[in-house]
């Protein structure tokens, strides 16, 4: 892929322009990924990689676990935020499917609410298993879609409908993972919705469906979850 690709082009404008066109917001954690973090044990030291890692919230979390931490987003503004940021880390813009990384390099790679936005999905998980050790872990989290709310008419998509997004069943998920090489470990919800943040994001009218929805996700089976988490490792040999 050739970062003069027409689609990746507009994907970028779109992302520069539009998505993070007010990218000047301080830079905070939340207990939502502080608890991700436990969960997937980000230790002292590990090299995290976030690809589309946006206003890199999740690396700033890993950060101050004692990780190393890099960063790809096709957005520059997204980048330029980050590195202001988090001088610590190492960050480049581009697309996902052309990682600047030596192989065997990184602890855990991950890829949070991005991959249905991709261009090519499955050379953009082949690039991340490249630059992940044999032994790394990879947290993947996409969109569902048998989400219940998707299914009954009532979710059309992110603002990000606009530039790129392809949902897919779960188990077209797996099946898209596995063409890279890559083996599920786990799978969980994802339950950053229970908050008031995400609440009250669209205004007060918005409030009582959006609560209502928060609320029955920890009751709703797996295969009913808006988003859903997968950890992952390389297939044995």
């Amino acid at each position: 892929m050739s970062e003069s690709d027409p689609n990746l082009t507009e994907m970028k404008s779109f992302y520069d322009g539009v998505y993070y066109a007010n990218a000047d917001k301080p830079l905070q954690g939340n207990a939502h990924l502080e608890g991700l973090r436990k969960k997937v044990g980000i230790a002292p030291g590990d090299r995290v990689l976030d690809v589309a890692c946006g206003l890199g919230e999740w690396l700033h979390t890993c950060l101050d676990a004692g990780a190393g931490i890099a960063g790809v987003d096709l957005a520059e503004r997204a980048i330029d935020y980050c590195a202001k940021h988090m001088p610590e880390g190492e960050f480049h813009a581009g697309p996902a499917e052309q990682l600047p990384f030596s192989d065997n390099s990184f602890d855990l790679v991950s890829c949070l609410g991005s991959l249905e936005h991709f261009v090519e999905p499955v050379n953009a998980l082949k690039e991340m298993a490249r630059v992940a050790k044999d032994d790394a872990r990879f947290l993947i989290l996409v969109p569902n879609a048998d989400f219940l709310t998707r299914k009954l008419g009532l979710f059309g998509g992110t603002n990000q409908v606009d530039a790129k997004e392809v949902v897919r069943p779960l188990p077209e998920w797996e099946a898209l993972f596995a063409a890279a090489g890559l083996s599920v470990t786990a799978r969980w919800k994802d339950l950053h919705v229970l908050s008031w943040r995400w609440i009250s994001m669209n205004g007060w009218l918005a409030v009582p469906p959006r609560a209502l929805q928060a609320l029955a996700l920890p009751f709703w089976p797996l295969r009913w979850q808006y988003q859903v988490y997968f950890l992952c490792e390389k297939d044995a040999g």
